[in-house]
This record gives C-alpha cells, structure tokens and sequence, in this order.
C-alpha cells in the first residue's frame, strides 16, 4: 500500500481527493460521528482521531475479534490516524485546543453539554477558530423536551417508527440488520460538513451543523412519512412486501426463494409473459394488485414453482423485469460485481497484516478515466498516531 509517514506528521496517501489538504478533528466514538468522518477521509481529507485513554467504545464491541481487534471498529475508521487524549486532563485540553486551532471540521457526538463541561462550548470553538466547521450529532436532538437522552442505534429505530414498519408484521416489530440510524446520521453529517466548506469559500467561516438518530430516521420516512402526514394512514409492518406497490417483494421458485420488483405497468405485463400469467381484470392496474394482494400472491408463486433461480433471473432480466437473489453477507463479498465497483479494498494493518475491508460508495472519473483511489490505510489501533501528531502540534 503506498503509504507513509511525512515531516508534518500525515501519513501520505498516493491519491489526493477533493477534500485533500482539509483536517478533521474528530472526537466522535462509536459509529455515527466515525462513518461521517470516515467518508471524508475517503475523499482526501486528513482524519485526526481523537480517542480518551480506554479508546473508541466499539474497539470493545464484539465478537468477533481478531487478535484482539474488533471488527466492528474495523468497519468506520479506515483512512484515520488514533491518538489518545485524556480530555479531563489540563494537558489533554491543551492539546485539543491547539487542534482545533488548524482543523478546518470538528466533529463530536457526545451526550448534549459534555463539550461544554470539558472546557469546549460552541463559541469557544468558535473564538479559537471560526473558520471550522463543526458537527454535532445527538440521538434525539439538541433542544426540546428530551434532548438529553442518550441515544443508540438500536434505540432510535425504535423511537423513530422505524421498527414498526420492519418484521412480519403489526405485532412483529424488528430492527434492520445494520445501525441504520447511525449509518444515515453519519451520512446526513458529512454532507453537511461538504456543503459547509462550500459555503465558508464563499463567507470564510464556518458554520455549525446538529443532526441526530432521531432527525436521520425520521428523514428517511420517504413515503411512509407522507402517508401520515397527507393522508393520515399509519404504516405498519408488512414483511417481505411492499405496502403501495404489487408484485414487489419475496417469493419463491423451485429451488430457493427469489425477489421480484415491479414498479411499472410494463413491468407487469413483461412478468405476466415470462410466468404465463392468465389474465385477470383485478390485477390490470398497480392499485388492483395491491388491493388484491393476497389473491396475487399465491398465483405468483404457483407460477414460479418449476422454475429454477438460475433461469427465471435469466428470462425476467431479458425481459426487463427487476428481480434478484436473496445474497448472503459472504456471498455479496464474494460476488465479481461487488469486488469490480471498488467495494472491497485491501489495507495493511499494523498488528493484523494484510487484510480485507469494505470500501467506499463512491467511485471518481476525470471524463471517462477513473481515478478512485486504490491506497487506502487501515483502521488504526489505539494511540497509533499519538507520538507523531503530539510532536506536530508542538512543533507548531
């Protein structure tokens, strides 16, 4: 990997993204700050991790390890330099202080009033630094009735509605298989910091950006949300098929089951031809099928009985109807289309060697030439970074 250390204190990357010469400071644990920091560090960005004396929260979370490393931390620190700081410390305030002073982003995600408490409230930053821009991410909030609450991923799925309009149905409430909330927070987070470093080329200051678990869900209602808020209906949990579109969801063929997506007219009537589906007025209109829903179901799994997976993935891609398999996690890491966009990188882990991680969503093109990176660094272990970047900071 075309890595190394330079006189500034960086690690050199062999690709410069768009966010290169940008530096993060982020005091952020667990996963909703670490996924918004880590998507700049994809983009080019100089990522300063700062961790108290016992590290990240999630280098604990677990199993599996390896060797001792927890693969959860693993999976939102690529791209970061750890350094350990005990913010309760004169010496450690010191050290953030004279951080905060070169960083262009700060991003925090603890409880509301911990920053404050440990010598660091909003316009003191602001004084030290009031070009960076700086992220704050809560679980519910910064004001309001109950800002205070801590919040965790598995909580605000909850809390957001998200789990109930997840599992089998009504009574069968269930949480996505990911930190969704944390994910999208994460996501929601960076976004703001980009637009926010747009914007100080325009003004030359920074702003501050609040997002939290619970605004990150609830934005990402979609059609759940104007259902309520338009039409007053509140959706429920409906398992494996969609609640406003009809076929769409799981079903299954011969040998496993199988998923199919129709989403237009033309979509159906190229699923009718493939299944030789006899005709049948209910099913002539989207809103037919899904108000006869239960009496669609069955006649689309009657037909799909003979049909091996292999085959009928085949004749429905042919005729343009979406449909796919149901992939395991090792399966989709295995798969020659995830490998070919870039989504499996490979890093040199300073006590696990070579390994392999999941990479980033985005992928870059100067014209028609890619130039996604192919380099990136490894998730680091604790207080990696720590003797270089103290030295840095001193060096002034």
């Amino acid at each position: 990997m075309a890595s190394e250390s330079t006189g500034s204190g960086q690690i050199a990357m062999a690709w410069r993204g768009p966010l290169d010469g940008i530096l993060v400071v982020d005091l952020s644990r667990a996963v909703a700050g670490p996924q918004a920091s880590q998507m700049l560090g994809d983009l080019g960005a100089r990522i300063i991790k700062i961790e108290s004396p016992d590290g990240d929260d999630s280098r604990r979370w677990g199993p599996p390890f390896l060797e001792g490393e927890s693969t959860y931390f693993l999976s939102v620190n690529r791209n970061k330099e750890s350094v350990v700081i005990d913010l309760k410390s004169d010496e450690g305030r010191e050290v953030l202080a004279a951080l905060l002073e070169r960083a262009d982003v700060v991003i925090e995600n603890f409880r509301t009033g911990t920053l404050a408490r440990l010598g660091f409230p909003d316009d003191r930053i602001r004084e030290i630094n009031p070009r960076a821009v700086v992220l704050s991410v809560t679980g519910f909030g910064h004001d309001g009735p109950e800002a205070g609450r801590p919040g965790y991923d598995q909580i605000a799925q909850g809390e957001a509605g998200l789990m109930s309009v997840t599992g089998s149905g009504p009574d069968d409430p269930q949480r996505v298989g990911v930190p969704i909330a944390d994910v999208l927070a994460g996501m929601n987070g960076a976004f703001g910091i980009v637009a926010a470093l747009f914007d100080r080329e325009k003004t030359g200051v920074g702003r501050i950006i609040r997002t939290s678990l619970l605004a990150s869900v609830v934005g990402a209602h979609v059609f759940q949300g104007t259902a309520q808020t338009v039409a007053g209906v509140t959706g429920t949990a409906r398992g494996n098929h969609h609640p406003s579109l009809a076929p769409y969801g799981l079903f299954h063929c011969k040998d496993t089951h199988m998923q199919i997506a129709v989403g237009t007219e033309g979509h159906w009537r190229a699923l009718c031809r493939v299944l030789d589906l006899a005709h049948d007025e209910r099913f002539d209109t989207n809103r037919g099928r899904v108000e006869n829903r239960d009496a669609l179901i069955p006649v689309i799994e009657a037909a799909l009985a003979d049909w091996v997976i292999d085959d009928v993935l085949v004749a429905l891609t042919e005729a343009g109807v979406p449909a796919g398999r149901v992939r395991s996690i090792d399966e989709v890491y295995a798969w020659d289309q995830t490998r070919s966009q870039g989504l499996v990188v490979p890093v040199e882990h300073s006590t696990l060697g070579s390994i392999e991680i999941p990479g980033p969503p985005l992928r870059w093109f100067e014209g028609t030439v890619e130039v996604t990176p192919t380099a990136h660094t490894a998730p680091p272990t604790l207080g990696e970074h720590t003797e270089r970047v103290l030295r840095w900071v001193a060096e002034g």
